[in-house]
């Protein structure tokens, strides 16, 4: 989780009169336990490209794999900047939260043996990689490995309505 919490504050133009800021600790959790998330990067001539992604939190950051063929890593070899939502497809109750950052692509394979393990602490033996200099191995083929470390954070409670905003120090 990380030992600085991030600035937070709730917009008010976004929130009902009686909303309070959600804290970050709501939020992690929120990150942290969703099954599925969404991934948004920029293809080398602008246009967006969103796709869903299996995610672990981890040390701080928000880890995801991807295969080097995939379109999401050909983006992000051009543009490492990347937005990861989660949450509730409910109008009423429940929390959404993006997380905006830079992947950093993982190398180091006591780290990735590490992040192997979370995968199949999360996910089940369905997600059992191996570790190696480049990234995960499976029987699917290889994956990259990304961190992403919040620089901004949004949530956007639904009961009562609020929008809440974290800043975390600068990366």
């Amino acid at each position: 989780m990380g030992t600085v919490a991030p600035a937070t504050t709730l917009d008010e133009r976004f929130s009902d009169p009686d909303a309070q800021p959600v804290t970050w600790s709501e939020a992690l959790r929120a990150v942290a336990t969703a099954e599925l998330s969404w991934i948004s990067t920029v293809r080398s001539d602008g246009r967006p490209h969103v796709t869903p992604l299996l995610t672990v939190w981890h040390e701080g950051g928000l880890h995801f794999c991807t295969g080097p063929g995939e379109q999401k890593a050909m983006n992000l070899r051009k543009n490492a900047a990347v937005t990861l939502t989660t949450g509730t497809n409910t109008l009423h109750g429940g929390l959404d939260v993006v997380v905006e950052g830079t992947a950093v692509r993982i190398t180091d394979r006591a780290t990735l043996s590490v992040l192997a393990e979370e995968w199949v602490t999360k996910y089940g033996e369905e997600w059992r990689f191996e570790a190696d200099d480049a990234g995960f191995r499976h029987p699917a083929g290889p994956a990259w490995v990304y961190v992403v470390h919040p620089v901004t954070a949004f949530g956007f409670a639904k009961q009562p309505y609020g929008q809440t905003r974290w800043r975390f120090g600068s990366r």
